[in-house]
């Protein structure tokens, strides 16, 4: 649990997401209310809910990133859904339950991580031990094995092929859910194969951190693991509900929208609080933290069900981005797009710089397709970068050694004709 103030988790945020202060500030403040919940006795701490959030605004202004980089930002578990790939208990599709299993998923995940940093030392040790039998055998004199040990650390032994008997991986097999069991064929397969060792011969410098982390799960208990996971995802975990105006719908108007009512009647308990089965144990859902997010284009939250709306009780509104908001993102975000082209032309032997005006041309190309086409936000300088990049990214590894300007002219030479089309759908989208 972060013990960051709202305004330094707010100026965590703004590294990474331009603009939507309203929204970063929400968050902060849920997040912090988690830590200062977490100061209370235990009588009171029970009776403390999280203030679950929706987040209204158009594509591609920030909704999953914000959540995204929170959850990041406290090392929490985080899981983002659809809510239209979910269905009303009945119909043929996936059960709001299996968002709890996902989640779940996600905190034995980070809580094994966590815990083999604990046994790292000793697994080292033991990792070690298995590559100096296979090097010396077990007999070896203690000083032989202590020689082999200082050429091990040395990395003198790393291209030397040794023979180790490792864990089997099992087969990968199909997922096929199952509400009623509660259970996948991979599950069921994946423990048949766990203890299952097999023969290999590998490189000593590729064998050491598959033997840790080998050694880190046979030093970790499984049923420690699975415990401190679902206090982990009880406690701290996010979920993100995505298109949550997508089962917006009256049951007046045709046969779709039963179901996607019943897609929010199954989410109440859910988001209130309820306890639901996974194969690590049961799960409250009373303290998850529960974001949803929607466009709400041709429907209203007030198109929610009241229950719903009661249970998202904090609302913030994400505002579409400007050309004055891209020029930002390209220039001010540490992931820049910008940062990520130049270094990733670098690896070519490819020197690429941005000039002011280059830059401020990216943006409003970017804006000015929004407006022609359709608004998708910031995922549209994804589009437009990768089309002026087109040729370069191409002919890249035969212009070793060049160096390549991006300003205005560049830009305009490269997209501007696109732009300019009369159907520029054929071009961007």
């Amino acid at each position: 649990m972060t013990t960051l103030t709202p305004s330094e988790i707010v100026a965590e945020l703004d590294r990474y997401i331009i603009g939507q202060k309203e929204a970063k500030r929400a968050v902060a403040v849920a997040l912090r209310s988690r830590w200062r919940r977490k100061q209370l006795p235990d009588d009171l701490r029970e009776e403390v809910y999280p203030k679950n959030i929706l987040m209204i605004g158009p594509t591609g202004v920030g909704k999953t990133e914000i959540s995204r980089r929170l959850a990041k930002l406290c090392n929490a578990p985080f899981i983002k859904v659809d809510a239209t790939k979910f269905t009303e208990v009945g119909y043929v599709g996936r059960d709001v339950d299996q968002i709890i299993r996902d989640l779940m998923d996600a905190a034995v995940k980070d809580t094994r991580k966590i815990m083999r940093r604990e046994v790292m030392p000793a697994a080292v040790a033991a990792a070690e031990d298995r590559i100096i039998d296979a090097l010396a055998g077990k007999d070896a004199r203690p000083s032989t094995r202590e020689k082999f040990r200082e050429k091990l650390a040395a990395g003198e032994l790393d291209d030397t092929i040794i023979d180790l008997k490792v864990r089997d991986k099992p087969p990968k097999i199909p997922i096929i859910e199952s509400s009623e069991m509660n259970i996948t064929l991979a599950d069921m397969f994946g423990k048949a194969f766990k203890d299952r060792t097999v023969n290999k011969n590998v490189r000593v410098g590729d064998s050491i951190k598959m033997l840790v982390d080998e050694e880190s799960d046979n030093l970790l208990d499984d049923e420690s693991v699975n415990q401190s996971a679902v206090q982990l995802a009880e406690q701290n975990g996010i979920v993100f509900i995505d298109e949550i105006d997508k089962v917006c719908g009256r049951s007046e108007t045709d046969g779709r929208h039963v179901s996607r009512e019943g897609v929010q009647r199954d989410l109440l308990p859910l988001i209130e609080g309820t306890t639901v089965s996974t194969n690590y144990g049961t799960v409250k859902t009373d303290h998850i933290l529960f974001i949803a997010s929607g466009a709400f284009h041709f429907s209203k939250p007030s198109d929610l069900l009241p229950e719903l709306q009661g249970r998202l009780p904090i609302r913030v509104n994400l505002r579409a981005l400007t050309e004055e908001d891209f020029v930002r993102i390209l220039t001010e975000t540490v992931n820049a797009l910008t940062l990520q082209y130049s270094e990733l032309l670098a690896t070519e032997g490819v020197t690429v710089s941005f000039t002011d005006d280059g830059i401020t041309k990216l943006a409003h190309m970017a804006a000015q397709v929004n407006q022609n086409v359709e608004n998708i936000g910031a995922r549209r300088l994804y589009t437009v970068m990768e089309r002026i990049f087109e040729d370069l990214s191409f002919s890249a590894p035969e212009r070793k050694g060049e160096s390549v300007t991006v300003n205005a002219e560049f830009v305009e030479e490269n997209l501007g004709e696109f732009v300019n089309a009369a159907d520029i759908s054929r071009y961007v989208l």
